[in-house]
């Protein structure tokens, strides 16, 4: 969310901005809101007027009670009545004008970083770099679910009974692999100095419209029936609003730190032979990172999040592209993105595995997380990534250690995590 102070300063910026973002339905709302603004402003200044006369007004009424003139200060008192009668309006005119003006300032769209590139949409995405050899086998890799179903690893038809679509059981090796990889990933990122962190799976409204917009709480969240509480879509959500509404020091920052949680989504829509399975579902476990700075900072911070899951993934073996999300493809409250993509060597190309996102300080200012520093006190930059999400994982995992033999190899680094063994081995 943007300072109302910035939008009333700079509309034209704040109008080319939400032009960039090909959100053009929204730019009749920057006049609206700075129109609305300025109605709050005037009341404001009608309502400290009438405070201070009434100030003034029952400073004479006692005056006028001292020196006896008890029908003088009976007239004067029927002026502070009325002023009363209309500070009661002025308040209720106020609140209504400063919801309207929130409801509209959550829906304008955060200022992109100038180094993003313009596009409408996912696919004006622009690549930045590759890490690793993406390689083609000479033998016909299976779609994951079957690769899973060869370890008898995979059960969605009992599933369907149990949930409906977009569940599955895993089973077996295959949910041991599931295990140890959101266990390598809470140690790697330990490693790297991140304080590990089990979050509530669900949080209150208040939270969710502090770290999320609107548009993307319909689409993703469920609630809770009959109780003010979501379960959470990611763990980035409750982490964030940890933070809710506190003054933190300056001299503590950066909080740097790494979750693990369930995640539920609602996930919208049909969708394509390459997104069943485990591709896009209900619920997945997900390990995230989080990252609380100074605004001076938070560029530096975006960078060492995104290498992370690079350096995650390189270490199993898994070649990844970064790519840069354009203007179109940023949710309302993202300053910049990087998406990480995995090879696949089944459909020949990447797929996303994890993003890394800039907020800004457009989470911080909806929640209040303020930092009191040497110069003041200013809202803090909020960051997220993914570190590393196994359902959607695991196929890349597999498609990338499969065997023409169609066994899985097991990178070293996850061997401790699977009891030593190197290979999964098909059932016969």
């Amino acid at each position: 969310m943007l300072d109302m102070k910035f939008v009333r300063e700079n509309p034209e910026i704040v109008k080319q901005n939400i032009k960039n973002k090909f959100q053009e339905q929204k730019l009749g709302l920057v006049d609206e809101v700075i129109a609305l603004d300025a109605e709050k402003r005037n009341t404001q200044q009608e309502a400290d007027g009438l405070r201070a006369a009434r100030n003034k007004l029952s400073k004479q009424i006692g005056a006028l009670m001292g020196q006896g003139k008890k029908e003088e200060a009976e007239e004067v008192k029927k002026q502070v009545a009325a002023q009363a009668e209309r500070l009661a309006e002025l308040s209720d005119k106020e609140k209504e004008l400063d919801e309207n003006i929130l409801k509209i300032m959550m829906t304008i769209p955060n200022i992109i970083d100038p180094s993003v590139p313009i596009g409408k949409d996912d696919s004006e995405n622009v690549e930045v770099q590759r890490y690793g050899e993406p390689v083609i086998p000479d033998f016909e890799i299976p779609y994951h679910t079957a690769i899973m179903e060869s370890f008898q690893g995979i059960d969605l038809d009992c599933a369907r009974k149990v949930a409906g679509n977009g569940f599955y059981y895993l089973m077996g090796d295959i949910a041991r692999l599931h295990s140890a990889v959101i266990s390598y990933a809470r140690d790697f990122m330990i490693g790297r100095g991140f304080t590990y962190c089990v979050p509530p799976f669900m949080i209150r409204s208040n939270v969710v419209t502090g770290v999320m917009s609107f548009a993307e709480m319909d689409a993703m969240m469920y609630k809770i029936e009959g109780e003010d509480l979501y379960l959470i879509g990611t763990s980035e959500h409750s982490m964030i609003g940890k933070f809710i509404d506190t003054i933190l020091e300056e001299k503590d920052l950066p909080y740097t730190m790494t979750s693990y949680s369930p995640c539920f989504r609602k996930e919208k829509g049909a969708h394509g032979l390459e997104e069943r399975g485990v591709y896009r579902i209900h619920q997945f476990e997900k390990q995230e990172m989080i990252v609380v700075c100074k605004p001076e900072d938070s560029p530096y911070w975006f960078d060492q999040l995104w290498k992370n899951t690079v350096d995650l993934f390189r270490s199993m073996d898994i070649p990844v592209r970064t790519l840069e999300c354009c203007s179109g493809d940023l949710a309302d409250l993202k300053v910049k993105s990087v998406d990480v993509e995995a090879w696949s060597p089944r459909q020949k190309k990447y797929f996303e595995v994890g993003s890394c996102s800039n907020l800004g300080d457009a989470q911080a200012r909806r929640l209040k997380i303020r930092v009191n520093g040497e110069s003041g006190r200013y809202f803090a930059h909020t960051l997220n990534n993914t570190v590393v999400a196994p359902p959607r994982m695991l196929i890349a995992f597999l498609e990338n250690h499969l065997q023409a033999d169609g066994t899985v190899t097991i990178p070293e680094v996850l061997q401790p995590y699977m009891g030593g063994q190197k290979e999964l081995c098909v059932n016969k």
